[in-house]
């Protein structure tokens, strides 16, 4: 078999590239190597078509499979794109369910870096390479994810406005309650009266917990957005303070429930003793509300923030 040149028609090992067919990637290459050299009209091989179209298995397999042979690697299209331009541009064609613009801006980011650092092995001069329009990868990368940079930056705005505002309401709660001594204070030592009760100790600990969280998280979407929104801040910084804050914003909302139960427990404690816990029980529905409601985001965030490179899902999202 003998490399397929620049054709309007590609090769099926091209197209199983382009589609994220690993199976019949390895399978062909297996059989005819050669097929390896192929190349489509736009003089785009296997690399190239694999890091367009975001084939994250597809680009590990090559790496792995011809990480001698690095010629391969320094292929560039007919607009003398290399593979890190086109990690740079952004593509229409998404083999990862992402939803919203900054989860999708941070997984572009991460595409790039980690086409960058394996690059680097195969061909030092790709950052310093330009192509036929004189644009440096990361200049191009600048450009074409300006106006997802745009909208990526006003969810997270419109996201840390509205929960910088539950957050300062429940600071100014937990606030009031960290200050508040149930029961009062005994004049003589100066201690409070309920002291010796376990109650007690769990209603001064929760509301000063639900404080430093809530204080904490209103830092957190406060540094949001007064952040620059650059390029570079999508892929790690803004991320991990937006975890932070969503976090730190869940667990002070509980502690503050759990510090009202137990100051409440001391005004029902001999009458409905039992009874109330019903109530407190029902009482836990809107945190955990909140919290089924942000969980696929949650895990979203994190999933995109702790991998290296991009998970590739069953769907695709095509434009």
């Amino acid at each position: 078999m003998t490399p397929v040149e620049a054709t309007d028609q590609a090769s099926p090992v091209l197209v199983a590239a382009k589609n994220g067919i690993k199976e019949m990637v390895k399978k062909i290459l297996k059989k005819y190597p050669v097929a390896v050299m192929d190349k489509d009209k736009d003089n785009k091989n296997i690399i190239l078509l694999a890091v367009e179209f975001r084939q994250v298995h597809v680009y590990n397999y090559m790496l792995k499979k011809f990480s001698t042979a690095k010629s391969v690697f320094r292929r560039v299209d007919k607009d003398e794109n290399s593979a890190l331009h086109l990690a740079a541009k952004l593509s229409h064609s998404r083999p990862w369910s992402i939803p919203g613009a900054a989860l999708q801006m941070q997984w572009e980011s991460k595409w790039y870096q980690y086409v960058h650092s394996s690059s680097s092995r195969m061909n030092k001069e790709i950052f310093s390479r330009t192509n036929k329009k004189g644009k440096k990868p990361e200049e191009v990368f600048i450009e074409s994810h300006d106006k997802l940079v745009e909208k990526g930056s006003g969810w997270l705005t419109n996201t840390s406005q509205s929960c910088s505002v539950v957050a300062a309401l429940v600071a100014t709660v937990a606030f009031a309650s960290a200050s508040t001594v149930p029961g009062g204070v005994n004049q003589e030592s100066g201690f409070p009266v309920l002291s010796t009760k376990p109650v007690f100790q769990l209603f001064a600990m929760s509301s000063l917990v639900a404080l430093c969280f809530s204080v904490t998280s209103l830092v957190m979407f406060l540094s949001i957005l007064t952040s620059r929104y650059e390029v570079r801040d999508f892929s790690w910084g803004l991320p991990v303070k937006l975890i932070l804050g969503l976090t730190s914003l869940f667990m002070s909302i509980a502690f503050m429930l759990v510090s009202f139960c137990a100051g409440d427990f001391f005004v029902v404690e001999k009458r409905l003793k039992f009874a109330v816990y019903p109530i407190y029980a029902v009482m836990c529905f809107p945190v955990t509300f909140f919290a089924v409601a942000q969980l696929p985001l949650y895990i979203d965030l994190i999933k995109a923030t702790i991998m290296e490179v991009p998970e590739v899902t069953e769907k695709m999202h095509v434009d």
